[in-house]
């Protein structure tokens, strides 16, 4: 019988310094050619409000799938605007090893992951953190970057004040405007259902640290040309440049992927402007997957 793993067995099983560990090991793994993964094969349901996507990928510790949807539709509804299952199987056999809840992998391996690259690219001294976005990935977010970082000073915006005044009261963040919240910020988050920029780069501090993570289609952005030119960070060039519309439509020349600075290939840019544009990979989720499998087995 093939296990199924619900979301309370994920959130019991998975430790953010772990999993911001393992997804540094996944993206190194990947940019060096020891793991394998096609870009995402994405199906417009909806356009604009319905998507349904599948992601592969061959690890040497695990392989597995992911079947995903991605409804902006839901949005304000109750239902997430991501939900997902992940099919984790052995390498050595193929066989089969678990079906999990992928909603709460994918939150959390996200967030990991730009942990993971601020580490290596945020000012050692960061002190203030900027979100814009008040919803899952801002909070997932705020618990992940306090594993890097000891922020002394949270900001928070959203699109409907409201939200970023209860974030605020459930965080102990300030609410405030978009360029208010950005300017003098060490690290920001951009983590929103945006279609147009809502971060310039000329509110961006001299060395400040980007993590973008929202605007997942070819058409879509969340960050103006002007902060695209900043040192850009990707986490696979063949997937931004296919599915990001931050570097397609800027142009943003892409200085390396996270994997390859993880790996040592190449040198983090010490002191400078970053920007780290994520679109996901499978590779995280099969790694945060596969974290999740082993610590289960572990306590049985």
């Amino acid at each position: 019988m093939v296990e199924y793993l619900g979301e309370a067995d994920v959130r019991a099983a998975l430790r953010w310094d772990e999993l911001i560990a393992a997804m540094e090991q996944a993206l190194a793994a990947f940019s060096t050619g020891r793991a394998l993964q096609p870009v995402r094969t994405m199906l417009t349901v909806e356009e604009g409000q319905r998507y349904v996507g599948l992601m592969p990928a061959v690890a040497q510790e695990a392989m597995g799938l992911k079947v995903f949807s991605l409804y902006p539709v839901n949005a304000g509804t109750g239902v997430p605007t991501v939900m997902a299952l992940v099919l984790l199987l052995r390498t050595d056999t193929g066989e089969p090893l678990a079906v999990m809840d992928g909603r709460l992998i994918t939150e959390m391996r996200t967030a990991a992951v730009s942990a993971a690259v601020t580490n290596r690219l945020a000012a050692p001294d960061s002190r203030v953190l900027a979100l814009l976005g008040s919803g899952v990935q801002a909070r997932a977010h705020l618990e992940a970057l306090a594993h890097v970082r000891a922020f002394g000073e949270v900001r928070v915006w959203s699109r409907t004040p409201a939200h970023a005044q209860r974030f605020a009261a459930e965080h102990g963040a300030r609410a405030m405007d978009a360029e208010a919240a950005v300017r003098g910020a060490d690290v920001v988050v951009t983590a929103t259902a945006a279609v147009e920029p809502i971060l310039r780069g000329a509110w961006l501090k001299p060395g400040a640290h980007v993590n973008a993570i929202g605007a997942p289609l070819p058409t879509w952005r969340e960050l103006d040309d002007e902060a695209m030119a900043k040192v850009l960070v990707v986490d696979s060039r063949e997937a931004v440049l296919h599915e990001s519309g931050d570097v397609i439509l800027s142009g943003a020349p892409i200085y390396a992927e996270a994997g390859e600075i993880f790996a040592g290939t190449k040198p983090a840019p010490v002191g400078a402007t970053t920007v780290f544009k994520s679109v996901g990979l499978a590779v995280e989720d099969i790694a945060a997957a596969k974290l999740v499998f082993d610590r289960r087995s572990e306590r049985q």
